[in-house]
């Protein structure tokens, strides 16, 4: 294994592999190993995870350059010293490294307010297998130039290029935070509420659904929405006076309110560390078509009820690709997320890529034209 320790070094490791046509599997930390494709056999390893140092932080001006082999979760602990934050929100946060997040685009319940990676991220720097290294965006949130190229890598898995640097966007952590649990005994009546919330003036940072097999501790009502409010205590006040006229509803600050977050962040990988043999399916509908979307599952389902995301979860890998067939076949645009790594050469994990997969094979052409570099990661189509 091969663990460059600077940006310079990742790209002549990857040109030296290339020039010998040798197969490459770039990794971090390995948290993600069960997401997307199948991990290709691999004539070397290249990791990230000594590529950890920040680059430049610049506070007063919202920004901040990091490797990507810098653990997520120090990038978020720097950022809250200096009362700010990188709203992602993750899963796998406290494994995962930035270039693990970002080729994998990981977005958590915050992504209603502030977007996922591509709306964070401002620059990057990545080395191609022709041992070179590129430079897209810079530090300056209003800087474009070249950014298109930066938001290629993103979502990726690693299939085009190796991430070695990324600049953020930050955010001001809120002066005041409060969230809410409103419950409901029926999918709809969860649904119109979410409509009337979105409808209205308040702006909250997320709006997540989740059924009772998925809520656990938090509630047994059959279907709850969690939202979270930031601004200040008035603002927290004014959502107390509109929601209670949606429903029955508890609040959450301070501690209660980081745990019922880490809960709804952190779902995935407990669902997966208690289920060997356990899938998870990502359905991306509009928010009208997300009723419909959630009732699909059987067991739990967790959804960015405010961004068209909906998660379902199945303890065999088997029924996954049972309940994926079916939504192929009401045209939803889904695919089987996580699954074990032995069963998922012979799943479909993405059986219907949609028309600009297309596109996506000729950018591989260009980067790897040989297919050096994380063969099979994309959902073992790229």
């Amino acid at each position: 294994m091969a663990a460059p320790q600077t940006p310079a070094e990742l790209a002549e490791a990857l040109g030296e592999a290339a020039t010998r046509g040798r197969a490459i599997s770039l990794d971090g930390r390995g948290s993600k190993r069960l997401m997307a494709g199948p991990v290709g056999t691999a004539d070397c390893v290249i990791t990230t995870a000594q590529l950890n140092r920040v680059i430049e932080y610049e506070p007063r001006d919202l920004t901040i350059s990091v490797e990507a082999g810098l653990p997520w979760s120090d990038l978020a602990a720097l950022a809250a010293r200096n009362g700010q934050t990188v709203p992602l929100d993750p899963p796998f946060a406290k494994q995962a490294t930035v270039g693990g997040v970002i080729a994998s685009n990981g977005s958590g319940p915050r992504r209603r307010l502030y977007g996922t990676a591509r709306d964070l991220v401002i620059g990057m720097k990545f080395a191609t297998l022709e041992g070179k290294l590129v430079q897209s965006g810079g530090m300056v949130v209003k800087n474009v130039a070249g950014l298109d190229m930066a938001k290629l890598m993103i979502g990726s898995f690693g299939t085009l290029a190796a991430v070695a640097v990324v600049n953020f966007k930050l955010a001001p952590a809120p002066e005041f935070e409060r969230s809410f649990l409103l419950a409901f005994d029926t999918l709809p009546g969860a649904i119109a509420a979410r409509d009337r919330i979105l409808a209205s003036p308040l702006q909250p940072a997320a709006v997540d659904l989740l059924n009772r097999a998925a809520a656990g501790p938090l509630g047994a009502a059959p279907w709850l929405l969690a939202v979270r409010a930031a601004g200040s205590p008035a603002a927290a006040a004014r959502y107390e006076r509109e929601l209670a006229k949606l429903a029955d509803w508890a609040a959450f600050e301070g501690p209660a309110q980081r745990d019922l977050w880490e809960h709804i962040e952190e779902f995935t990988p407990r669902f997966l560390q208690r289920n060997p043999d356990g899938a998870v399916v990502r359905a991306s509908c509009t928010l009208k078509g997300l009723e419909e979307a959630a009732a699909s599952f059987e067991g739990p389902a967790l959804a960015r009820a405010g961004s068209g995301v909906c998660y379902g979860y199945f303890e065999e890998s088997a029924a996954a690709a049972v309940w994926l067939a079916g939504a192929v076949s009401r045209g939803w645009k889904a695919v089987i997320e996580f699954a074990p790594e032995e069963r998922k050469r012979a799943l479909d994990l993405w059986p219907a890529p949609g028309p600009d997969f297309e596109t996506m094979k000729r950018l591989k052409g260009l980067f790897d034209p040989s297919n050096l570099l994380n063969r099979g990661r994309l959902y073992g189509r790229i």
